[in-house]
């Protein structure tokens, strides 16, 4: 039985939140400080603030009304029909109790239903069970690059996945 309950659209506190837990993780385990908390903050708020309820969708999931992960769909891509998947995290809470499986499974289901033809994610390497996840559910790599869009210098990789019509 899930211990933990799917919550699909907005909630307040919910960029608090998320930008909270991508901020602990990533600094414990990759030291990012302070520029890439508040970029995701930013970015996150600019995305809710735009949302399309057509185009647009996060998920999140919370134990005891709090939240332990999420997942977000942003349809606003420079690429027509193609949904940016973004903002996939979970705390230590949710780790190996399916979570991340139930997350990604809501936001393809999200991208079949709203006509999308491929979904793609940025992400760096080094986080191997996000990979492992993300090529569990037909996810390939398919861009490689040195950046340092996260504040600090990462190796960036795309993952794109093509949805079947």
């Amino acid at each position: 039985m899930e211990r933990f309950k799917l919550i699909t659209g907005y909630i307040p506190g919910i960029i608090g939140r998320i930008a909270e837990l991508h901020a602990l993780y990533y600094s414990e385990y990759w030291n990012f400080g302070k520029f890439f908390e508040t970029k995701v903050a930013t970015e996150l708020s600019v995305f809710l603030n735009d949302f399309n309820e057509d185009k647009d969708q996060i998920f999140s999931l919370s134990i005891d009304e709090r939240i332990e992960g999420s997942i977000s769909i942003d349809g606003s891509s420079e690429n027509e029909n193609a949904a940016h998947l973004r903002w996939f995290i979970i705390s230590d809470e949710l780790k190996g109790k399916g979570a991340g499986n139930k997350l990604m499974q809501q936001a393809i289901r999200f991208c079949e239903k709203n006509g999308y033809n491929s979904i793609y994610l940025w992400t760096f390497q080094g986080l191997d069970s996000a990979r492992h996840l993300y090529e569990k559910y037909g996810f390939s790599l398919s861009e490689e690059k040195t950046g340092e869009q996260w504040g600090t210098i990462v190796t960036e990789q795309r993952f794109d996945r093509v949805i079947k019509v």
